[in-house]
């Protein structure tokens, strides 16, 4: 590609480059990181620190016990004395909890899932925004093109019109023709002009739309005529249809997490704690010291009341699913009668192209004859202008069909 040369393929990029939503990629995948790996932090052991300080109004008493029962009297005949055995009214502990998932019932496993499922569904949600993004830079790109053909076009006819314009003051200064028929041709030539500056003013105003969209100055630049698409290689899915698979993969991990709910959990679990009273109840009794603790096992939770709106949680889910199967078949029956009504626009165009060539040449050897004819006084000045008009506005239909096909060939290279 030459200095000033650009492409339909660069401005697409540049484009994209441009665009705000570009940074949202980025962000999805951070996203979707940060919460799977939440999802598989859950077999990381769950440290807890707790202190507590107690005071009761009433305390355990052991020699109550022993009075009641008669001991108290027994051992005095024995010359023994029972010291008081009661728990302090007041208690604490500093305690430290340690639990290892053993079996989340899929949890886990479910939460991993829902995260990429939805984070596919923000990036197909993104490259749709993109793909319509693509196709406002090729209505742009294709109408600058059409709009510099048919600028270049009206160039040539009025080109066109002023050697006929003064061929015609040559003919007038030998009383071969009135003044009126010089007024017709000016006339002409000034409307001319105005399709002219018409067409200019919507190229500039197309080509600021593509400035903006591009984050490029390219007013100057010359766009070229894209070669027609090549076939897609392979089967790329369509960012509609990833999308709606994307949404049936998060009501599916939904699926696994509404029913991991209801199955129970096993966990084992350790707790070590210093303070009083210690497990040792009767040398707590006996001495008011704070000492170590520890306990260790196994723990199972299950939440049966889980099962009570589970069944039209699982149906609300599975008709949502079919839901989308459904948006999912009415795309592709669209698609198809796009598809059809793009192939059957593609032949009407390049049937016409193919007359194109012959009606655009045709014309200029009528016109070339109608000159003629209008130097030998055989036909007037109206007649002759009709001629170069019709030339013409043949050329500019064969401009319009090669435009036209080769943006239709984009779209419909879309749509597969």
């Amino acid at each position: 590609m030459h200095a000033g040369e650009v492409t339909l393929d660069s401005c697409r990029i540049w484009a994209q480059r441009n665009y705000p939503a570009i940074r949202q990629y980025e962000l999805i995948s951070k996203s979707e990181k940060y919460s799977v790996s939440n999802a598989a932090r859950s077999w990381i052991p769950q440290v807890a620190l707790s202190a507590q300080a107690l005071y009761y109004s009433d305390q355990a008493n052991m020699s109550e016990v022993w009075e009641a029962l008669g001991l108290t009297d027994m051992f005095k005949t024995l010359g023994k004395e029972i010291p008081d055995l009661y728990l302090r009214k007041f208690q604490g502990k500093v305690q430290l909890d340690v639990q290892q998932t053993i079996w989340d019932g899929g949890m886990s496993v479910a939460g991993k899932q829902t995260a990429q499922a939805d984070a596919r569904q923000q990036k197909a949600q993104a490259d749709m925004d993109f793909d319509q993004l693509e196709s406002r830079v090729d209505n742009l790109y294709f109408g600058i093109l059409l709009l510099d053909l048919q600028q270049e076009q009206l160039l040539q006819t009025d080109s066109l019109l002023q050697k006929n314009m003064e061929r015609m003051r040559t003919l007038y200064n030998n009383d071969v023709i009135l003044q009126s028929d010089l007024d017709a041709m000016e006339v002409e030539i000034l409307t001319l002009g105005q399709k002219i500056d018409a067409v200019s003013y919507s190229r500039d105003a197309y080509r600021r739309m593509l400035c903006l969209i591009t984050g490029r100055n390219l007013m100057a630049d010359t766009l070229q005529v894209p070669e027609e698409p090549a076939e897609k290689a392979g089967e790329e899915q369509r960012a509609e249809l990833r999308l709606l698979d994307a949404k049936i993969d998060y009501l599916l991990a939904q699926e696994k997490t509404i029913k991991s709910y209801s199955m129970p959990q096993f966990y084992a679990f350790a707790q070590g704690w210093y303070g009083y009273p210690k497990l040792d109840m009767f040398a707590s009794m006996l001495s008011a010291e704070w000492g170590l603790n520890a306990v260790v096992g196994v723990r199972m939770q299950w939440n049966i009341g889980a099962y009570y709106t589970q069944g039209n949680r699982l149906k609300s889910l599975r008709v949502n699913q079919e839901q989308v199967r459904v948006q999912k078949d009415i795309f592709e029956w669209n698609r198809r009668m796009q598809t059809a009504q793009e192939d059957a626009e593609i032949t009407r165009l390049r049937r016409a192209l193919e007359d194109d060539a012959r009606i655009v040449e045709l014309r200029r050897r009528v016109r070339s004859a109608a000159e003629v004819k209008h130097d030998n006084g055989a036909i007037t000045t109206t007649e002759l202008l009709q001629k170069i008009t019709d030339e013409s506005m043949a050329v500019s239909a064969q401009s319009a069909h090669r435009i036209e096909l080769l943006k239709t060939q984009y779209e419909l290279n879309k749509l597969k």
